[in-house]
């Protein structure tokens, strides 16, 4: 196994969360190799982030809806980042401990949907932002969105916060209401961004407990378009193998990679084994 086939190898062994955060870091690094290399040339740099941030006016979002999404992988400084992907890699960790990857990208992203549109919508509506109209990126409402799911879910469950054993429950609290006291302080939009993310995780985690998984429609969306990529290359492979008259094995590799695809119909790839995400991924390099 080569460099690059290890390394791919490894990020396919971490959590949803995980490849999350390593992807908002290489969204930090690249911006700023970026600035330098329009500084050498004394190009105006920057001016690409008006087409990934999410602005608050609505004529101006209307035309670039990718914004919607595009924005929550960008952060304006280190600790802006930072701080977002320490509380996703904890709360994170917390709801992977508890359901499949689907409902924490679910959560995530609805979060960060929820959020823009509470961004967007704010500017429109409240009197306060007329004329207004600073853009938004960071992963916040997504990571909110988590959070407070965790806390909602699990309110009774403990963790230590320096000395003390806390609630999850009171901690969702106190973040919220931070929120909500902060907004006439500074980054109001940024604020109720992250307010319209926990009340996703919020209302996401009071349907759970219901039985009713309100993620199910999005769910399906992004399965059929990352989901059905992956699943074309393992077939490509498989058809190009069983077309080779020396290979003995063939049919007994079908059969075990029939069976996996079989189990990701019925159940979703979440409920394949390390074992089976393992002979998927080399499946699909040959």
């Amino acid at each position: 196994m080569n460099f690059l086939d290890n390394m791919r190898y490894r990020i396919s062994t971490f959590s949803i969360a995980e490849k999350i955060i390593l992807f908002n870091v290489f969204c930090f690094v690249i911006p700023m190799l970026l600035n330098t290399f329009f500084f050498l040339l004394k190009v105006p740099s920057g001016a690409y982030m008006n087409w990934i941030q999410l602005s608050p006016k609505f004529d101006t979002f209307i035309t670039r809806p990718w914004t919607l999404i595009s924005y929550s992988f960008f952060h304006s400084s280190f600790f802006h980042l930072l701080w977002n992907m320490l509380l996703l890699f904890y709360a994170g960790r917390l709801l992977l401990n508890l359901f499949p990857d689907k409902i924490f990208i679910n959560n995530y992203f609805l979060g960060v949907f929820a959020g823009g549109l509470i961004f967007v919508l704010s500017y429109s509506l409240f009197p306060v932002f007329k004329g207004i109209y600073p853009p938004m990126i960071g992963a916040s409402a997504g990571v909110m969105a988590v959070f407070i799911f965790i806390c909602t879910y699990n309110p009774d469950r403990e963790i230590r916060v320096l000395f003390f054993n806390v609630k999850l429950k009171y901690l969702g609290m106190v973040f919220f209401l931070l929120d909500v006291i902060q907004i006439p302080y500074g980054n109001a939009g940024g604020h109720l961004a992250h307010i319209g993310g926990a009340l996703l995780g919020f209302f996401y985690a009071r349907q759970l407990e219901n039985g009713r998984d309100i993620g199910i429609g999005f769910e399906r969306v992004w399965q059929y378009l990352f989901m059905s990529k992956q699943l074309k290359t393992i077939y490509k492979s498989q058809k190009k193998e069983n077309h080779n008259p020396n290979n003995k094995n063939s049919a007994e590799r079908q059969k075990k990679i029939d069976a996996i695809l079989d189990k990701i119909s019925k159940s979703g790839y979440e409920s394949l084994s390390k074992e089976d995400k393992d002979f998927l991924f080399e499946a699909g390099k040959k």
